[in-house]
């Protein structure tokens, strides 16, 4: 979700360093895609520089993003107070800002910023919008910590250069990202005036082979994590087997006294195997409590959103309990098999 939330249907374009000379992109690239692009809902030029903003309570260092309108479309973002720039201040190189919900909040607190004086890297700018929260990324950037303004204007008064870091474009569907990806590259080929023997000299990032590099990593992880957890069972389990084993030899004595009386097999092995699963449920609960403490820390305090599902938490539960039977029928069996009168003769 945190991936899907930095793009709709997302391709980005970049240049390819070459062993001679870097490579470019240019606003040109981004107009020819505009009107030559068959599949493309938005398209968006893009200059990052990290900057320092200073206005209202103090100075901030963030990134401020040169893009274009449709910038807002492709990551799906919108504007809470005030209103994104249009393409008359982009073609105007209008000095206007619009602050990502972290800035606004750094800079101004809870005082609206509409209207307000901006200095970015000793450049003026009024502020005419604020973002909505977006949060973090998959990879734990703030999307909130930006400021957008108007592409030319940041390449002339900020970046002072002609070309782009990046475009970004949006596809109509997902079903045509291929088609539209293959489509991006015949037209910036031709913009950039490529033979059929050259290489391309960009590249061109899908948003899918991110959400897929995302998932392997995801899996892994799950794989270690299982098998860390597995190592845990089991050195649990032996420990308690230990316990009880320990019990049975110490109480000897007080099983002898219960056959004596009349206590069958069955009861000895049910009340040591209910003990043991008393003591692996016990700890299953310890570890379930520290790990929805856990959560609310990193929920609360650190920003990273968790879900517990109360399946999974019965489930560990019962994980537990079954840990307790599997390790505990052992030393449950030695006691339910002692002779009473050796029992009894236990010293």
């Amino acid at each position: 979700a945190r991936i899907e939330s930095m793009g709709l249907n997302l391709l980005i374009a970049f240049p390819e360093r070459g062993p001679d000379s870097p490579n470019r992109l240019t606003v040109e690239d981004v107009d020819k895609l505009k009107s030559e692009g068959g599949y493309v809902r938005a398209v968006s030029g893009t200059v990052r520089k990290n900057v320092t903003a200073v206005g209202g309570n103090g100075d901030w260092s963030t990134f401020v993003y040169g893009v274009e309108p449709d910038y807002l479309v492709i990551k799906q973002w919108a504007v809470t107070s005030g209103e994104m720039f249009t393409d008359k201040d982009l073609s105007s190189r209008k000095k206007v800002a619009v602050l990502g919900a972290t800035v606004a909040e750094e800079l101004f607190g809870d005082s609206s910023p509409i209207g307000a004086r901006l200095r970015i890297d000793r450049v003026p700018f009024t502020v005419i919008g604020v973002l909505k929260s977006k949060g973090n990324t998959g990879m734990g950037n703030d999307q909130d910590d930006v400021i957008l303004v108007p592409l030319g204007t940041a390449m002339t008064r900020l970046s002072n250069t002609r070309y782009i870091n990046t475009i970004e474009v949006s596809v109509t569907t997902q079903d045509l990202m291929d088609q539209a990806q293959a489509d991006i590259e015949l037209i910036l080929r031709e913009a950039h005036r490529l033979s059929d023997d050259q290489e391309n000299d960009f590249r061109i990032l899908n948003q899918s082979e991110i959400t897929d590099t995302a998932s392997a990593t995801s899996k892994t992880l799950t794989i270690l994590l299982a098998a860390i957890a597995g190592v845990s069972l089991v050195v649990g389990g032996i420990g308690i087997m230990n316990i009880m084993l320990v019990s049975v030899t110490e109480r000897t004595r007080e099983i002898g006294i219960r056959m004596s009386v009349g206590a069958r097999r069955r009861d000895i092995l049910m009340q040591f195997l209910w003990e043991s699963i008393f003591l692996s449920l016990l700890g299953g609960i310890i570890g379930i409590t520290l790990a929805l403490g856990l959560a609310w820390v990193m929920d609360s305090f650190l920003g990273v959103p968790t879900l517990v599902k109360p399946g999974i938490v019965l489930l560990s539960a019962g994980f537990a309990a079954a840990v307790g039977i599997f390790f505990g029928y052992y030393p449950a069996r030695k006691a339910s098999n002692l002779y009473p009168i050796e029992a009894l003769r236990y010293e």
